[in-house]
């Protein structure tokens, strides 16, 4: 269980904040064989509490332990890619719950293939689909009436073929079921 420390810090054990043996009744604290007895628990309950006191910083995807932050993916519903740096890991997961939000709308898609693209990549969207508002019945809609999405990634550096099966799977995870995808990755370097 991580919290646990098998080493003493600075020659001192890890304390329990909240002794067991203190929450007795005093006629059982003056029993000297149970309260070296109770000091056991405190001994073993004393990782716990430290793992509950810093819990924030197991949850939040900026300081969480790398192991622990692929399961906190999870918890968001995000697959992480092995290729991607860690700081690309972390932001990825902390902004997932925004993502989930907006998913499916223009602003979600872009931001959701930048994340997984990095910083330095530029994400462009062309939809097909339009609204309007006219006074005059039977106006016909701006752009086409076929349903379509072309996506253009444009990355400094990389793999065409990798990035490729990354950026479609990103883009089957955001883009609604019903809209064909275009998908176009230029590498720039």
């Amino acid at each position: 269980m991580r919290g646990i420390v098998n080493e003493p810090i600075n020659r001192m054990p890890l304390a329990n904040p909240v002794p067991i043996g203190q929450r007795l009744p005093g006629i059982l604290q003056e029993d000297r064989f149970l309260m070296q007895w109770i000091t056991a628990f405190d001994d073993s309950i004393a990782p716990v509490y430290a793992v509950l006191d810093n819990l924030d910083a197991y949850v939040r995807p900026s300081v969480a332990p790398v192991d622990f932050l692929e399961w906190l993916a999870t918890w968001v519903d995000v697959a992480l890619d092995d290729a991607w740096t860690e700081e690309q890991r972390r932001s990825i997961v902390a902004g997932a719950a925004a993502l989930h939000r907006r998913a499916g709308t223009p602003g979600g898609i872009r931001d959701a293939l930048r994340l997984a693209a990095g910083p330095e990549a530029e994400v462009e969207l062309e939809e097909s689909g339009a609204t309007a508002w006219s006074p005059t019945p039977g106006t016909p809609l701006p752009g086409s009436d076929e349903l379509r999405l072309a996506i253009t990634v444009t990355v400094p550096t990389g793999d065409r073929a990798v990035l490729e099966r990354r950026f479609e799977r990103v883009a089957a995870a955001v883009v609604p079921a019903h809209l064909p995808v275009g998908l176009t990755v230029v590498v720039a370097g």
